[in-house]
């Protein structure tokens, strides 16, 4: 049964507990221009963003939802270009975001406070009446810690009450509000406020890439990312029982709202949280219990809160925002990311933006989450370097070296196949995998190739014609071919010094050698820079 807000009024025990406030207490990590790890409030990094490098939250997760934060309140506070000429004046002439900072500054204290008993930031108050029965320790949080949320397991790591400090609680509920998983959520919907609490919908980043450009401090990096707009800013999800419209219900499943701006967008409240204060043995603010139950549900994002996806063609042929991947690393679809700066066909976006800044040269950092059903394993992240007209080059060199890095695994899985066939002349067919596989040098071929096509990517873009990009993926793809020679070598030592061995060895090195050198094989790869 839903409680009403009348009836959520703070107690004389609850006007003591302990404040935490954002602005006001240091919980952005952060480095300094001068190479030096600090932590500064969200006040001061705003006010500083051109003293600081970048923020360096404990994962690349924690860091985008930093950076989406600080990204909110630049919009809320007005302080974002209304035009994309507005937008150009603001990077090339190094804003700062001072506005953003004072806004922030000025709101009201109360609204500000992780630990309010009725409008507690970034959480739903509507939850107190459960947290002492149905939460559980403040593991449950962090993504990374929290594995899945099924009711059926036995999570023995989540019912530790070891305090969590508050700053960390915070940066934890906000990659939550980003990425958390879908699943189900370790709360019973009969008792508490319905029974469509416990289904958790997957975090609006949970299930694509989000890539930002990087610039030369924190400062310039909002500045690139921030989204023109002379429209309004929306609302700024600061706790869910604040809201210009009423948010879900938990009775019955919902239809998705529509996000009113960017402020909203980089604020939704994907989960519903709600932290028990505590204080630490040293009288530090921080957080002992926790619960978490499903949040807000949006209707589909228009193309204009898209704006930096990159998009693949999927099997049925449309376009979809590309997805991370456990098998298939994020450097093997730069080609994607760059042709998203190349084609620019979908009208302005983040890379048509980009695309106008002559004279510069950035990164572009590309995150995802991967999760196997509702349990996280593990955060992918990758940066590729962009210079403004340099993009078609960079298309092709990230095409040509995939295309070559794909090659070479595939020249490999044959040599693997050819030492198969003469070691197990006779062999039983449930052992075939795990006996190729014996031979098989693609793992160390694909954790090798990661380095030398960041520096293919890094000498094109230092490259002054086509043929010197052409020279570069010829370098590369001697590179790729006596690596794999290596590594097939590895691979075919623990053959048995005998006639059989050697014969294995010999056939299987001449494979790759045939196939890397062979008609079928990329120009590249023959030495060939035409």
């Amino acid at each position: 049964m839903q409680v009403p807000l009348s009836e959520l009024h703070p107690s004389p025990a609850e006007e003591l507990r302990p404040r935490w406030d954002p602005r006001r207490q240091a919980c952005v990590p952060a480095l300094t221009t001068a190479g030096q790890s600090t932590s500064v409030t969200l006040v001061d990094a705003l006010r500083r963003a051109d003293e600081l490098l970048d923020v360096s939250g404990t994962t690349a997760g924690e860091t985008v939802a930093l950076l989406e934060y600080l990204l909110a309140v630049c919009y809320a506070s007005g302080s974002c270009p209304a035009t994309v000429d507005e937008w150009l004046d603001q990077v090339y002439g190094n804003s700062p975001l001072t506005g953003a900072a004072d806004w922030l500054d000025s709101r009201p204290d109360e609204h500000w406070n992780l630990f309010h008993p009725v409008e507690p930031l970034g959480q739903n108050a509507l939850l107190a009446p459960h947290l002492d029965e149905h939460g559980a320790g403040p593991a449950q949080l962090v993504i990374e810690r929290a594995g899945d949320y099924s009711l059926f397991f036995d999570h023995h790591h989540l019912v530790h009450p070891a305090p969590l400090p508050a700053d960390v609680a915070f940066r934890a509920m906000l990659t939550q509000h980003l990425y958390g998983p879908g699943g189900r959520a370790r709360i019973s919907g009969k008792d508490t406020l319905g029974p469509t609490i416990t289904n958790l919908a997957a975090g609006r980043l949970g299930a694509r890439i989000r890539v930002f450009a990087l610039g030369r401090t924190l400062g310039d990096t909002l500045r690139l990312n921030l989204v023109p707009s002379d429209g309004a800013p929306g609302r700024f999800n600061r706790t869910w029982t604040v809201a210009p419209q009423p948010r879900r219900g938990f009775q019955t499943k919902p239809s998705g709202r529509r996000v009113d701006g960017p402020a909203d967008l980089h604020t939704v409240l994907g989960r519903s949280i709600l932290m028990r204060p505590a204080v630490t043995e040293d009288g530090q603010p921080a957080v002992d219990r926790v619960l978490v139950a499903a949040g807000e549900l949006l209707e589909p994002l228009a193309a204009h809160h898209l704006q930096d996806a990159v998009y693949t063609t999927a099997a049925d042929g449309t376009a979809k925002p590309l997805r991370p991947s456990a098998s298939r690393a994020l450097w093997r679809e730069a080609h994607a990311l760059y042709a998203a700066v190349a084609d620019r066909d979908h009208g302005p976006d983040l890379y048509d933006r980009l695309a106008r800044l002559s004279g510069r040269r950035f990164n572009l950092w590309a995150v995802g989450l991967i999760a196997k059903q509702t349990k996280v394993v593990t955060w992918v992240s990758d940066t590729f370097p962009f210079v403004p007209g340099r993009e078609r080059d960079l298309r092709y060199a990230a095409e040509r070296g995939s295309l070559i890095a794909e090659y070479v695994a595939s020249s490999l899985s044959r040599a693997a196949y050819v030492a198969w066939t003469v070691t197990y002349p006779n062999p039983k067919p449930a052992d075939k995998d795990a006996q190729i596989a014996r031979f098989d040098a693609r793992p160390e071929h694909w954790a090798h190739t990661a380095e030398p096509f960041h520096v293919l990517l890094d000498d094109t873009t230092a490259a002054e014609n086509e043929a010197q990009v052409d020279a570069t993926l010829v370098e590369y793809a001697a590179v790729l071919a006596e690596a794999a020679g290596r590594f097939l070598r590895n691979r075919l030592d623990s053959l048995p010094a005998n006639s059989r061995g050697y014969q294995a060895q010999a056939q299987a090195v001449r494979r790759l050698e045939s196939d890397l050198t062979g008609p079928k094989a990329p120009d590249e790869l023959k030495g060939d820079r035409t």
